[in-house]
């Protein structure tokens, strides 16, 4: 069935990948690792020339020479240099100004003890261990930070939402406490297609709307609840994601703007509190799903925790690459995919490099492929292409909410986002999954692209409950008003079905994402992702040569700020 799908001939240019091939096998470190990796992708992949282009860039990022990416590390100088190298050979210019690069502040946060979260109330004693039962860390930049003898709250889901009629904090104080919250939001606990989004969560959902919000609250500490349905990870996840160092934006105001302590609690632990409270712990997360809900005070239980923390401020890059338009070179489509991982944790016994092969060399390797498709194409661009990888993904979207806070090209006359994270590995897919489907008329223009891949097909996305639309870069363009799509091969395997191609989804989910199991496989059939490049690129090559603006479908929360843009468009 490969034979089905294989990308439109105009697009592929065989000498040219060729050349580009050889080119990187030139200039990639390490060489041996390099010469390796090339002769593996000719072993596992002789019919297609951009499979083995894909390869041997994922090859080098996902290696163990980079240490797993993570920002402000040698891994960072690696990768950048090995980003505006490949740019540099294909002969596409510095996207900021003579430079390729647009500095990120960032602080690296490090916690240097090992801190236990003491509990005491009336004959409540707990003493949770760091990683097994929680985690704490801190997002303000300061060399300690604690908790001592803090009251405690529960605040059910920790959401304010006054479109809603909804305040989880209405009528209660939190101000120097701590905050216990849920994962996730209403609508996905109650399924309730009428409370908020129902099965798909919303940004309220997301940590990083609840610690935001306990700090407006003036909240000392901040705990979600973990629960893996409803965080869509396990609790390892969490663990590897928040025992390293923690990377921010810099913030002269981190202390007044973040609470002084945030963390995770195994849901075992938050049911020992609870009972340590008096609480019935399963009655009152049904009640938190309820609008009536009201915050409940953990009656006589303080929270004590002491964090000494290594502060390192530092600067990291967004990697930026544009081919001006002809006609037009003011008005932009942003291809966006995120360089980082998260680095090497030495305190992991075994292999502690997080290399983020899928996620997301893989898809910094489609960025790579697709500036060569437009280097290389006969038809130029009339409005400008840019091609940005943006850094500190991981930390929360911090090089995409950097860029759209501080752009090199107007977001007004931003034409559209296409954003690539942790692309197919596992061959070609029938169907397209859009993430956040139904919110913008680039969905248009990816149906009609689709006639040229027969048989492929548009899907909504299988877990909305996962918040994936809120967890990846595209979403800073979106609250920025710009159109932005993040769409990719789904799970209907072309060959093995959907029940295979679920299981494998759900395979990396369990087993490799934000893990050090993430790493490169020269066996993988990446010719699902060629599918989605050639997607990729005719969706932008089409908006390169039209006036068209595409805009937010009626009712989609971000329509109104890009219809305020517009006027800016034509002055």
């Amino acid at each position: 069935m490969k034979a089905d799908y294989l990308p439109r001939p105009a697009l592929l240019k065989a000498s040219a990948v060729i050349f580009s091939i050889t080119l990187l096998a030139a200039c990639s470190p390490p060489a041996t690792q390099t010469e390796t990796a090339t002769e593996t992708v000719a072993a596992a992949n002789p019919g297609s020339l951009i499979e083995a282009e894909l390869h041997q860039h994922i090859a080098v990022l996902a290696s163990d020479e980079f240490g797993g990416r993570a920002p402000a590390t040698p891994g960072e100088k690696l990768t950048t240099d090995y980003l505006q190298q490949q740019f540099e050979l294909l002969g596409i210019q510095p996207g900021n100004g003579d430079s390729y690069l647009q500095s990120v502040p960032v602080t690296e946060i490090t916690v240097t003890n090992t801190p236990t979260l003491s509990l005491r109330g009336g004959d409540y004693i707990a003493d949770l261990s760091y990683a097994d039962e929680m985690v704490v860390a801190t997002y303000q930049e300061t060399d300690s930070v604690e908790l001592v003898n803090s009251e405690m709250v529960f605040v059910g889901y920790g959401i304010v939402a006054p479109e809603r009629g909804w305040d989880d904090y209405a009528g209660v104080d939190v101000r120097g406490k701590t905050v216990v919250i849920l994962v996730n939001d209403p609508g996905y606990a109650t399924q309730n297609p009428e409370l908020f989004n129902g099965n798909a969560m919303t940004w309220y959902g997301r940590w990083p709307y609840k610690y935001a919000e306990a700090a407006r609250q003036g909240a000392a500490g901040a705990l979600i609840i973990h629960e893996t349905g409803a965080a869509a990870y396990g609790w390892d996840v969490v663990r590897n994601s928040w025992t390293g160092s923690q990377i921010v934006l810099s913030n002269e105001q981190s202390v007044a703007n973040n609470s002084a302590v945030i963390g995770w609690l195994t849901q075992d632990s938050a049911r020992h509190l609870f009972n340590g409270a008096g609480l019935n712990f399963d009655e009152l997360v049904s009640a938190a799903a309820q609008p009536d809900f009201r915050a409940v005070p953990l009656k006589d239980i303080r929270a004590s925790t002491s964090l000494r923390n290594n502060v390192r401020n530092s600067s990291s890059n967004n990697v930026i690459a544009m081919i001006a338009g002809t006609e037009r070179p003011d008005e932009t489509i942003i291809y966006t995919a995120h360089w980082d991982h998260l680095g090497t944790n030495p305190d992991l016994p075994g292999d502690n490099i997080y290399n983020g092969a899928v996620d997301n060399a893989a898809g910094t390797a489609a960025l790579l492929s697709l500036a060569r498709e437009f280097s290389q194409h006969p038809e130029p661009p009339k409005r400008s292409i840019v091609f940005l990888a943006v850094t500190a993904e991981e930390s929360g979207l911090l090089g995409a909410q950097w860029y759209t806070e501080n752009p090199v090209f107007p977001l007004s006359k931003t034409v559209a986002n296409i954003n690539i994270d942790a692309p197919t590995v596992s061959g070609p897919m029938n169907d397209i999954v859009v993430i956040g489907y139904g919110n913008s008329e680039l969905e248009d223009y990816l149906r009609e692209e689709l006639v040229n891949q027969p048989g492929r097909y548009v899907v909504a996305e299988p877990h909305p409950e996962r918040g994936s639309y809120y967890r990846s870069d595209h979403l800073n363009f979106a609250r920025q008003g710009v159109p932005a799509l993040y769409a990719k091969s789904g799970q209907d395997s072309a060959e093995h079905g959907p029940e295979w191609g679920a299981a494998q989804a759900q395979d990396y989910v369990d087993n490799r994402y934000h893990s050090p199991a993430d790493e490169y496989d020269p066996a993988w059939d990446l010719s699902g992702t060629v599918l989605d490049i050639e997607l990729y690129f005719a969706i932008g090559h089409r908006l390169s040569q039209e006036t068209l603006w595409p805009n937010w479908y009626e009712g989609n929360e971000f329509k109104a700020i890009r219809d305020a843009s517009a006027a800016e468009r034509s002055e």
